[in-house]
């Protein structure tokens, strides 16, 4: 008799090892779970970023061939800057740029529809003492079409890259 109360007790043991194993395996489970989707997280911020970094790339290499070869940011005259490469989807309307004068920022928006892309680049030229420079600035966004208006959004993972060109 004592040995069958012996075998009785055993019973309830078998069953909360289970339980305590299939807790631990869980719980294993639910972290590397969690190291998934944060690791999931931070390559598609990078992806994103390097979005936003080539759409500021475009605006500088933009307004550089439109300042140097067209001549469109002059201070006397004004002219239209439109970065389409092909002429089927344009990058952004013409956009009247220059004829303002000296230290006066020209700014112009570039838009990559119909992805989400966005660029503002602002062009400055100054004349320090018959000295001639041009500062361009351009800011690439990864999210930035809104209601049809580049770079307009308000979304919580927009990413800013910019890069800034003085010659």
């Amino acid at each position: 008799m004592r040995q069958n109360e012996f075998h009785r007790n055993k019973k309830g043991f078998t069953l909360l090892l289970s339980v305590l194993i299939a807790s631990v395996l869980l719980s294993l489970g639910l972290a590397i779970f969690s190291i998934t989707i944060r690791e999931l997280l931070l390559s598609s911020t990078g992806r994103e970023s390097q979005f936003a970094f080539y759409a500021a790339d475009t605006g500088i290499e933009c307004a550089l061939y439109f300042d140097l070869v067209r001549g469109a940011f002059s201070t006397s005259t004004a002219s239209a800057v439109s970065c389409n490469a092909d002429g089927s989807n344009p990058t952004n309307a013409n956009q009247a740029v220059g004829g303002q004068g000296w230290d006066v920022p020209n700014t112009f928006t570039i838009s990559f529809l119909p992805n989400p892309y966005c660029a503002v680049v602002t062009v400055t030229k100054t004349n320090t003492g018959g000295v001639v420079k041009t500062d361009i600035n351009s800011r690439g966004y990864n999210v930035g079409v809104k209601n049809g208006l580049a770079c307009e959004s308000t979304e919580p993972r927009r990413l800013e890259r910019a890069i800034h060109v003085i010659y």
